[in-house]
């Protein structure tokens, strides 16, 4: 009778500790959780997108449902990081650093993207506030870039730029001959040509 309990002790303490090492289990990696994240969007889970989401990121998500007047749901069903009509997600350059990992993923347009990933509560899950910010970052710079080209194009320089009596420059714009188009191409005429273009009386 001992050595039955015996045996049997010994039984339960193997499935307990079965049971830990199952529990100790590497997390998923930034690229496993991207493609549960793909499959969601596919499949409309949304409950699953919202696992997937940093604590960060659903906060963010719940200030653009209160100021719209619409659902935390409603939000993460809009706001994918995927087009639904996209039928292959490329991945590459996983790239992890400490608790905070970034991982380059394909848009539907062809162009790659960086998704930053945070580790949090043993999973990693997708940082879309991080990924919101760092575009606004990158469309500011743009801007900032396309504005510094706007100055420095408007800019003169003394030594090039010669003038003639009467005001007149040296590069002469014709105000009165625009480029004239039209959806048919068979009667645009380029004012400079002189060409009449026909009426539609003719």
């Amino acid at each position: 009778m001992k050595a039955f309990i015996r045996k049997g002790s010994l039984f339960l303490l193997f499935a307990l500790l079965s049971a830990a090492c199952s529990s100790e289990k590497e997390p998923s990696s930034p690229k496993e959780t991207f493609r549960t994240y793909s499959r969601a969007v596919k499949q409309k889970d949304i409950t699953t997108m919202k696992l997937l989401l940093s604590a960060e990121s659903i906060k963010m998500h719940e200030q653009e449902a209160k100021a719209q007047g619409v659902t935390l749901d409603d939000i993460v069903k809009r706001e994918t990081l995927l087009n639904e009509s996209q039928t292959v997600v490329k991945v590459r350059n996983e790239k992890i650093e400490g608790e905070k990992a970034t991982l380059e993923v394909e848009n539907s347009m062809g162009i790659w993207e960086t998704i930053p990933f945070v580790f949090e509560g043993g999973e990693w899950k997708i940082d879309k506030k991080g990924y919101q910010e760092r575009l606004m970052r990158d469309i500011e710079e743009i801007n900032q870039q396309q504005l510094d080209d706007v100055i420095n194009k408007g800019r003169i320089d003394p030594s090039n730029s010669q003038s003639t009596e009467g005001g007149n420059s040296n590069t002469p714009i014709n105000s009165n001959t625009p480029t004239i188009t039209d959806a048919n191409s068979d009667t645009n005429t380029n004012a400079n040509t002189g060409a009449k273009r026909p009426s539609p009386e003719d």
